[in-house]
């Protein structure tokens, strides 16, 4: 017993001299995934190939699927910050708009980022269900401005969140076809929630 207790508390320990590179190395692909996603994403839409953008960022594609095993995994960590920055900004308004408002801002703010990649809109529900930090603060804001308004009822009881997904992916597909400007995504908005209103 005595002999082997020396060897099972080394095991553990030699693996890790050699991770700090690696997780070095790790952060820096991905970084160069994210940048290259943004990249051709911009230039060919949501669709576009993932090899292109394993090539685009000098990784192999194999690298490209460890970190990121689908295309909505890695639409969902580009998204990341943006999310997180309007959750923010949404609950910072608190104070200074009434309820309908501040969950009108809300969707028009995420249907222009829906709209930022061609194709994006059609994957947003399952882009916002990937669990990363910015995914789950933009799903919990919608929910918590939905039932804030309804509460304050100024939005009809029987509006789900689910609807609002609906809602801003419509808007955003509107807007991804024809005209992207902001007045055009605040008027479709402003629509939906005239629609809805409490009566």
């Amino acid at each position: 017993m005595k002999n082997k207790s020396p060897v099972a508390d080394e095991a553990p320990e030699a693996p890790e001299a050699p991770e700090a590179p690696l997780r070095a190395d790790a952060a820096r692909n991905r970084q160069r995934i994210l940048a290259a996603a943004n990249e051709v994403f911009l230039e060919r839409g949501a669709d576009a190939s993932l090899d292109e953008i394993a090539k685009r960022a000098k990784v192999g594609i194999g690298t490209l699927y460890r970190r990121f095993p689908t295309r909505d995994a890695l639409l969902a960590a580009i998204s990341d910050e943006r999310l997180l920055a309007l959750a923010e900004a949404s609950r910072a308004r608190d104070d200074t708009l009434e309820p309908d408002v501040s969950l009108r801002l809300f969707i028009e703010e995420l249907a222009a980022h829906a709209s930022h990649y061609r194709g994006l809109a059609v994957l947003l529900g399952a882009v916002l269900q990937s669990g990363t930090p910015g995914c789950l603060a933009g799903t919990e804001e919608g929910r918590r401005l939905l039932q804030r308004a309804q509460d304050a009822g100024s939005v009809r009881k029987d509006v789900s969140p689910e609807d609002l997904l609906c809602v801003v992916m419509a808007i955003s597909l509107a807007a991804e076809q024809g005209d992207a400007s902001k007045s055009r995504i605040a008027h479709l908005a402003g629509l939906f929630l005239d629609g809805v209103g409490a009566r």
